[in-house]
């Protein structure tokens, strides 16, 4: 049986973090020429069917493994190892149910979302991704138990699995079906005519419009057997590594509690924990279906307009009047790429946080919930201000280097990017401080933070994108108010409930120092290289984040942004530590 591998605050995050940086990567492998093999309309489809999977992926991935987290925890620092144990039992049985339910729920209600938002043939990708729910409800079990005895490595290996085989199989099996439909296509198209997937097609552009809801499906597929994959991999390593106490620890742990009273302490902190999940990613699908059913109302009512922005993009992408609100949609759907690479790493510290924070808190403990809060938010502010203004900085290049095949929506992608990239901190660090609330026990906060900015962002989408200048480019402005008003509530109330306060020169003002000089080293070294230098555009983009980067280190260790506390919880971190120290490089 394995002995229980503890890791602190940020070695838990650091491994996660490492493993979320290489599910990133895998992401920019996997969407990025995805976009090029089904296109920017096609691409809508794909996201059409994430918009409304994430609600029930969110309980699954969200509310269940923190609740088992949490719960195994509090029990471990009680000495209540059979506790433990058997909240991971009674869980997984609880969560087969959500999961079946969820599968369901999803199977049931594709076709009506998909004719309500629009997108009448968005239900095929819907049917292929339902059964990720039922599969992530039975992975939440595992990951919580391990995540509550500290020990990320499971959670980050799964992670791993899942994307390496939606890479390998949602790109190759996209690539043979696209092919195989275009050698048909070369084949069976006489007289400029062909019956193709039920409908008549009379020229190429027509053609594509037909296949893009089911490549959208073929590639979400690979979605699916990633989720079977990581699965499979969690149930193995249990069955080879077992719960991680020795016998001892368990003959020594007090008679267990019975399956129910376990079953309803899940159930009472899952709840509120899901609700927020649910709540917030309900208003996200509100937000999507609002965004794109005015959409549709703008293109309708003013095609004109429509046309004289961006008609340029329609005619080189070959985009049919028909499918104009795809495409914009579509366009949004790949900023968004780019906009959650950072909250998604971003978030493995509220998780890393949960246990470590609710031990803490259990304990009085007030030195450690200090520094616990502080270095999150000084991480997220250390990675994610960096990011984001280097997105603004250089958003022509990176879509340029991302979407080469999609240079035809710059027109759409780069203003979008230029309006996202500054607020990067504030998608970043909502995560981190709804999981540190929640492991204090204020689950109630985040719930009515998240109704307040919903209804700030769905009215400000109504109003915003249904004026045809303005469009999709209303998307960014109600999504960063909405962001604004919910971070400002929670961390408000978690220093309120903590009695914390934190230093704001130390993890706000530093970082931001250090990523304006980031921002604009990056900015003047690209201009620099391909203005005056005249070198690759490709190359020049990959050189001037280099140089941002490096830049940003400098400034970052020259005004102390990093401190102490933060170094020494890393591995070896007290001789790292004692090195900058030396240098009088730590603040």
């Amino acid at each position: 049986m394995e002995n229980r591998k503890k890791q602190n605050f940020l070695t838990g995050a650091g491994v996660l973090a490492i493993a979320t940086i290489l599910v990133k990567i895998i992401g920019i492998l996997y969407k990025f020429p995805l976009v090029r093999l089904i296109s920017t309309e096609g691409y809508a489809y794909f996201q059409g069917a994430y918009e409304i999977y994430n609600p029930l992926y969110a309980i699954s991935m969200a509310g269940l493994p923190i609740a088992v987290s949490k719960l195994v925890s509090q029990n471990v620092q009680a000495g209540r190892m059979r506790d433990a144990q058997n909240i991971f039992r009674v869980s997984r049985r609880l969560f087969l149910t959500v999961g079946a339910v969820g599968t369901v729920l999803l199977l049931s209600i594709a076709v009506p979302y998909s004719l309500f938002v629009h997108s009448s043939m968005n239900y095929i990708s819907i049917l292929v991704v339902a059964p990720c729910i039922l599969f992530c409800c039975q992975m939440s079990s595992f990951r919580g138990y391990y995540e509550g005895l500290k020990n990320m490595t499971p959670t980050g290996v799964s992670q791993v699995i899942e994307a390496v085989i939606k890479l390998v199989v949602g790109l190759a099996a996209t690539y043979v079906f696209v092919n195989r439909c275009e050698t048909y296509y070369d084949t069976h198209n006489i007289d400029g005519f062909l019956h193709f997937f039920g409908v008549d097609v009379y020229n190429h552009n027509q053609f594509l419009a037909a296949i893009y809801p089911y490549s959208a499906a073929v590639a979400i597929s690979g979605v699916t057997l990633g989720s079977m994959a990581g699965l499979l991999f969690l149930f193995l390593h249990n069955k080879r590594k077992g719960f991680g106490f020795t016998r001892e620890e368990l003959v020594n742990s007090p008679p267990p509690q019975s399956d129910r009273t376990l079953r309803n302490q899940i159930i009472r902190i899952a709840a509120p924990v899901a609700l927020t999940s649910v709540i917030l990613n309900l208003s996200n699908i509100i937000d999507a279906v609002t965004i794109r059913r005015r959409l549709a109302d703008v293109v309708e009512t003013s095609l004109a307009t429509i046309k004289g922005l961006y008609g340029e993009c329609f005619l080189a992408s070959g985009t049919l009047d028909s499918s104009i609100n795809q495409y914009l949609y579509g366009a949004h759907g790949t900023v968004l790429n780019l906009r959650n690479l950072i909250p998604t790493i971003t978030l493995t510290l509220g998780i890393s946080a949960i246990p470590v924070l609710s031990a803490a808190w259990q304990r009085k403990d007030h030195r450690e919930i200090k520094t616990t809060i502080e270095s999150a938010l000084r991480i997220c502010m250390t990675i994610a201000l960096p990011a984001g203004l280097g997105m603004a900085a250089l958003a022509e290049p990176i879509l340029r280097l991302l979407y080469p095949s999609e240079a035809h929506s710059l027109p759409i992608t780069v203003p979008l990017l230029l309006m996202y990239g500054p607020f990067v901190f504030l998608f970043s660090t909502t995560s981190p401080v709804t999981n540190m609330l929640q492991a204090v026990g204020r689950m109630d906060v985040p719930i009515k933070s998240i109704i307040v900015g919903s209804v700030l962002k769905v009215g400000l989408n109504y109003v915003l994108v249904g004026i045809p200048r303005v469009n999709i480019h209303g998307a960014p402005i109600s999504t960063a108010l909405m962001y604004a008003v919910m971070l400002a509530i929670n961390l408000t109330m978690l220093l309120r409930v903590t009695k914390v306060k934190i230093n704001f020169v130390s993890v706000f003002l530093k970082p931001f120092i250090a990523a304006a000089v980031c921002g604009g080293t990056a900015w003047g070294s690209y201009y620099a290289m391909t203005h005056v230098l005249s070198l690759n555009a490709k190359l020049s983009t990959l050189a001037a984040i280099v140089v941002g980067g490096g830049f940003y280190v400098v400034v970052l260790l020259f005004v102390k942004g990093i401190a102490k506390d933060d170094v020494e919880m890393l591995p070896k971190g007290e001789k790292i530590a004692k090195a900058l120290a030396k240098f009088k490089l730590l603040g």
